[in-house]
């Protein structure tokens, strides 16, 4: 379910701060909003691609978080779905961790590879990017720059968590590599970034997905 307002972009600041003021003075846990912007963009991913297999690729942090809430959900709806990690369970932390040991119970498929992961994209329908979130700046490097890479090679459906990883959310810069996706599901509002001159190329089609902060709290925010 949508918002009943919809809210201006934002910067990434502005988004967090919501997060912050729903956390604070609404007593929120961010473990709900998480859960929330899982369910959410499990929703969206079932109406734009109904049928096959879906690949998540998950960072370290709350936008690796998003991906393993969004795996079990997609697992609920009936999907394969498998998960290739960027760093060990054991080394993740806070909600990130939670939802990595909920989805690792719940019998999902769990990968942390050590090399390249083209193979293991190749008979994905979907590529779910959810490496990294707003607090990340271009370029990439490493593993991350790598995977992008491999993303963008494979012939998937590609579906960006709240930004396409490489993506600047605020100033719309795309370094060297960005992830190129035919659909970003953006969370509580559009990054002003997304409006800027090519980024489009890397966001395509753009949807806000509701994260569940009270209508109040929104309509502060709107102005």
């Amino acid at each position: 379910m949508q918002p009943v307002i919809s809210l201006p972009p934002m910067t990434c600041d502005q988004v967090r701060e919501i997060d912050q003021v729903a956390m604070n003075r609404y007593q929120m846990p961010s473990i709900v909003l998480m859960e929330n912007a899982g369910r959410g963009a499990a929703e969206a991913i079932q109406a734009i691609v109904p049928d096959g297999r879906v690949v998540i690729l998950c960072g370290k942090g709350n936008n690796g978080g998003d991906g393993f809430a969004i795996a079990r959900h997609l697992q609920l709806a009936g999907r394969e779905v498998r998960i290739l990690a960027i760093a060990n369970l054991d080394e993740l932390k806070g909600d990130a961790a939670t939802q990595a040991r909920i989805a690792q119970a719940s019998g999902i498929e769990i990968d942390v590879p050590e090399g390249t992961i083209d193979s293991a994209l190749n008979s994905a329908e979907v590529i779910v990017d959810g490496l990294l979130g707003t607090g990340a700046k271009p370029p990439l490097r490493g593993r991350y720059a790598e995977w992008v890479e491999s993303a963008n090679r494979a012939d998937a459906t590609r579906i960006a968590l709240d930004i396409p990883t490489g993506l600047d959310g605020d100033t719309g810069e795309a370094g060297e590599p960005t992830f190129c996706a035919h659909h970003t599901l953006t969370f509580a509002a559009s990054k002003v970034g997304f409006a800027k001159a090519n980024a489009g190329i890397h966001t395509g089609d753009v949807q806000v997905i509701a994260i569940g902060v009270p209508l109040k709290l929104l309509r502060e925010f709107a102005g």
